[in-house]
């Protein structure tokens, strides 16, 4: 029974694939593939700091999109694998003794991990062509107390499963360096849950009598039970009645809801999706749930054969647990506005090759341009506006020696130890007398209006609250009035490279709210960080009289940044 499954299982799943193939081929349908990585409006508002940095050259990576979740409804074949064969009496009664549904719903959390809510129904059903005697000495088995004595009887269950489970769910190949889009999702699951189960037994008549087992003959080969197991069977379907009338065996010990016996569970799987449009899929897939239960079959021994030939010679009994298996093919609509598709269906290498594949001089192309003219391209630069012939690296940034904030090409100290900073607009030093770092210098006539003044973050955040808000908001007003005069922004925090770069996310979030809220300039800042201030606090001051500097600074460690 087992291996038909499988078999019938992976030729739906070539004939699906084939289908899929020629449906692509014909239409194109998932030609190219990806999204418009510029598309602010796929982005949720807590990743837009990082979005807007990709954006500016800042960083290098585009913030992950919204993506749709995924509503699937499943159908499919139900086994037990115990001490009682699985397999189905056929009659009008339990003809979809064998069958299960379930309900999921998945949302992916990367390109390659998404997690899933499944629960999922059925009853499965099934009986031995092998006579059992050892009921004889088990006195809760309900065959020992229905009466049977002195015969073998012939196990047989009917149990209905409830089950419900957390998975984690693994994209095994959307990271595709010669293909856009994936056509087939190949995915490993893994979860824990709880299961309700219910087992009964046919051991009656339809007239309430026990069976009579001594009319199935074993004709043919002698004993050999095996040799005749499809003789045995086609005898039991014919004497059972399919109305299993009496409870099963069951854990005294037990939490018990209703007739069900409640067990905590482990689950573990493998599955194929295949997409059928931008909103649908369809998925096979088996999923094996354990139990550390030996009673869902209801039985807890099994007899084994002791010869050869298949033949039991006497009652040996060894334990072993039951599991649960659900094949199933299910039907998956994905939901979600302003997203783009599931994740795992997309290939995280789109936005590299679909930069790079631009033709030169295709419209748009920044991978293309090359503004500045330092030999970095405009995607990849994170100084578009490098002066010319100034040495930068492999950034597009000009080279910072000595890393005070100040290039090299103004920097009058290009060597400047590090307790000598912060430095001055040209890159010198306060040592020896820290008494000059306090004498910042008057700025130009007319821009004494321009506050000096101090915002206040919470620990580990470069996010701006309300009150830093309406300080940056009177600060944009003065510069207005001012529109001759440049601020300092200067951030503090130098005691570790986690400091350093939240100093620098701090002075960014400050600049990018006066340029994208208020409409002042960009120009007209100077980016300065790892001051040695107050670590949880930005200040801003009036620029002194030709004081210069970058209203760009590249990160110092992008890769720790926290926010």
């Amino acid at each position: 029974m087992a291996s038909k499954k499988y078999i019938l299982l992976a030729g739906l799943a070539a004939l699906l694939t084939q289908g899929l193939q020629a449906q692509e081929n014909n239409s194109g349908m998932y030609r190219g593939g990806g999204y418009d990585f510029a598309d602010t409006s796929l982005i949720p508002t807590k990743r837009m700091p990082q979005q807007r940095d990709f954006l500016n050259s800042q960083y290098d990576f585009p913030a992950k999109p919204r993506n749709q979740w995924e509503i699937g409804l499943s159908a499919g074949p139900l086994f037990v694998s115990g001490d009682v064969r699985s397999k189905n009496v056929f009659t009008a009664k339990n003809a979809l003794n064998t069958l299960g549904w379930g309900l999921h719903v998945r949302k992916a959390w990367g390109y390659v991990i998404s997690t899933r809510l499944q629960f999922i129904h059925g009853s499965a059903s099934g009986f031995n062509y092998q006579g059992s005697e050892g009921y004889y000495g088990h006195t809760a088995n309900p065959w020992f107390k229905a009466g049977y004595w002195n015969q073998d009887v012939y196990y047989n269950y009917k149990t209905t499963v409830s089950d419900l489970s957390l998975q984690m769910i693994a994209a095994l190949n959307n990271l595709k360096f010669h293909r856009a889009r994936n056509k087939m999702s190949l995915y490993a699951l893994a979860g824990l849950g709880g299961m309700l189960y219910n087992t009964t037994v046919d051991m009656k008549d339809a007239s309430n009598n026990n069976y009579n087992f001594s009319t199935i003959s074993n004709p043919g080969q002698g004993n050999n039970i095996y040799d005749n197991r499809k003789d045995i069977n086609k005898q039991l379907k014919n004497l059972f009645d399919g109305d299993y009338e009496t409870p099963a065996e069951r854990h005294n010990n037990r939490k018990w809801v209703g007739d069900n016996t409640l067990r905590p569970t482990a689950t573990a799987g493998l599955g194929l999706q295949f997409r059928l449009g931008r909103r649908l899929s369809l998925g096979v897939e088996t999923r094996w749930i354990y139990t550390n239960d030996d009673l869902i079959d209801g039985q807890m021994w099994q007899e084994r054969p002791t010869s050869n030939n298949g033949t039991i010679v006497s009652s040996q009994m060894t334990r072993d647990f039951d599991n649960v298996n659900y094949s199933s093919i299910s039907l998956n609509v994905h939901l979600g506005g302003k997203s783009v598709d599931p994740l795992w269906w997309m290939n995280p290498l789109d936005y590299g090759y679909n930069e790079m594949k631009r033709p030169k001089g295709a419209t748009g192309s920044k991978c293309d341009n090359d503004a500045d003219g330092d030999g970095i391209s405009d995607c990849f630069d994170r100084c578009p506006n490098t002066p010319g012939g100034v040495s930068v690296d492999s950034h597009g940034c000009p080279f910072d020696t000595d890393g005070d904030g100040v290039a090299d090409y103004k920097d009058k100290q290009l060597i400047t130890p590090t307790e000598c900073q912060p430095v001055d607009a040209d890159g010198v030093g306060k040592c020896p007398d820290p008494e000059c770092c306090k004498n910042v210098g008057s700025g130009p006539v007319g821009c004494a209006n321009i506050p000096n003044g101090s915002i206040a973050f919470t620990a580990g955040s470069a996010k701006l609250s309300s009150s830093a808000m309406n300080q940056l908001n009177n600060l944009a007003g003065s510069m207005r009035s001012n529109p001759n005069c440049k601020a300092v922004i200067i951030g503090n925090g130098s005691g570790s490279k986690i400091e350093q770069q939240r100093s620098w996310d701090r002075v960014n979030s400050v600049i990018n709210y006066m340029v994208d809220k208020q409409g002042i300039d960009r120009e007209r800042f100077i980016f300065q960080y790892g001051n040695s201030g107050d670590a949880n606090s930005v200040d801003y001051r009036a620029a002194s009289s030709g004081e210069e500097g970058p209203s760009n600074t590249p990160p110092p460690f992008p890769n720790l940044r926290r926010d």
